[in-house]
């Protein structure tokens, strides 16, 4: 059940991390949500792999942002190349 969580927390994450990241992007709706939520995804094993959480447990809301911005900048310096 913790991997539906995260997918929720990563779908909304995405949202907010496309609202707070500067610049124009092209990236509809689908990818932005789809980009939250592998955001989510690596914010999760990156902090259970760094002992930050425990096995099972879902990353946090705020590192699931950070997750996705972090992989919305890298899908915008792919996309312009």
């Amino acid at each position: 059940m913790s991997i539906v969580w995260t997918i929720l927390i990563g779908f909304v994450a995405g949202l907010v991390a496309r609202a707070i990241k500067p610049g124009d992007d092209s990236a509809g709706f689908i990818v932005t949500t789809l980009i939250g939520i592998a955001g989510s995804l690596i914010a999760t094993y990156v902090g259970q792999a760094m002992g930050w959480y425990t096995a099972g447990q879902g990353a946090g809301f705020i590192a699931s942002v950070v997750g996705a911005v972090v992989l919305l900048f890298i899908y915008g310096m792919i996309k312009r190349k």
